[in-house]
């Protein structure tokens, strides 16, 4: 018996994000990558160095082909797509607008993998927001397998997945659901291939929006319960990073000292200062909220590399005299 012909898959994906569901669909039985688009290759990092996308480098590795348009919006890059014949589009993270021309080019269906569990968190910066919002307890992100339609992460659901944010970062929950979204996608694929997909409308009436994190959202604000405070720090690591500015009024030869600063410790003690107010103890540096004690543990002081708090205590903050040494306020936003 002839061997049943595998389906065409494209995949569009651009960051870090993508990478593992690129690598799951090229370890997928159900069908065969016949080309790679990621977006162009871009200056990055300090140096502006032209660096190319997480996602067309793990495709090189793994050898499929490369379309890298800038738009996918000309007829002649629309025709590159067509003549690959694909079965499906598979899309996770790719950045760049589809155009209903494009949406119409797999003979079988066009599917996104979203994290977040739509229609919640629609956008582009859905796992920062849900670690910014997860200190409410108990809450819970995931990923999301939607058909793609012309409207921004509105189409109809395939199946989601969530897990417990817990004590999550961005960058930790980040790589958890890559994972999760790299198995639910083949997961989708299949079930499409065997006619038991049913995709379910979204509610427009539960949906939320996660707009792009900017530098504004790094600034902590202190007069915040410890928790949304600790959330917020967490949201926003390792990028952009927390920041703050510690003034230490008491000690006028020392400038204020600009931080990014590491998720932290709730200390169990409450604060009866006024939010915002630093004390230096022997081994250790915290912050008063509205209502308890933010322990610090790691910073990166401004044109140094990361460090324990004990030895910023024992460098830069050795002459400052424990308990009440100043106050932390958010820096002002670089341009």
């Amino acid at each position: 018996m002839a061997q049943a012909k595998k389906c065409r898959i494209v995949f569009m994906g651009t960051p870090d994000f993508g990478v593992a569901s690129l690598k799951r669909l090229a370890r997928w039985n159900g069908g065969e990558l016949v080309g790679v688009y990621t977006q162009p290759d871009r200056p990055a990092g300090r140096g502006h160095r032209i660096c190319m996308p997480p996602v067309k480098k793990c495709a090189l590795e793994l050898g499929y082909p490369v379309f890298q348009p800038h738009s996918l919006k000309d007829i002649s890059e629309q025709r590159i797509l067509a003549d690959l014949q694909p079965d499906f589009l598979a899309v996770a993270a790719y950045g760049l607008i589809l155009p209903e021309a494009v949406l119409h080019t797999p003979k079988l269906d066009c599917v996104n993998v979203h994290a977040s569990l739509l229609p919640a968190y629609r956008g582009a910066a859905p796992i920062q927001h849900a670690v910014i919002d997860s200190w409410r307890p108990g809450f819970r992100a995931g990923v999301t397998i939607m058909r793609i339609t012309k409207t921004l992460d509105s189409g109809p659901v395939f199946a989601s997945e969530s897990v417990l944010v817990g004590n999550h970062t961005f960058g930790s929950l980040h790589d958890t659901l890559a994972d999760l979204g790299a198995e639910l996608l083949v997961t989708v694929l299949d079930d499409i291939l065997e006619g038991n997909a049913n995709p379910v409308p979204q509610d427009e009436a539960l949906a939320t929006y996660a707009p792009k994190i900017s530098k504004k959202d790094s600034l902590i604000e202190w007069n915040s319960p410890s928790a949304i405070v600790h959330a917020r720090i967490r949201g926003v690591t390792p990028k952009p990073g927390a920041q703050v500015l510690l003034d230490f009024y008491n000690n006028p030869t020392l400038s204020p000292l600009r931080l990014c600063i590491a998720p932290g410790v709730i200390s169990e003690q409450v604060s009866d200062e006024i939010p915002g107010t630093l004390v230096r103890d022997k081994k250790s540096l915290r912050i008063a909220c509205s209502d308890f004690w933010y322990e610090l543990t790691r910073v990166r002081p401004q044109g140094c590399g990361d460090m324990s708090v004990l030895d910023l205590l024992n460098g830069q903050l050795r002459t400052i005299p424990h308990g009440v040494c100043g106050r932390a306020l958010p820096p002002q936003v670089e341009t």
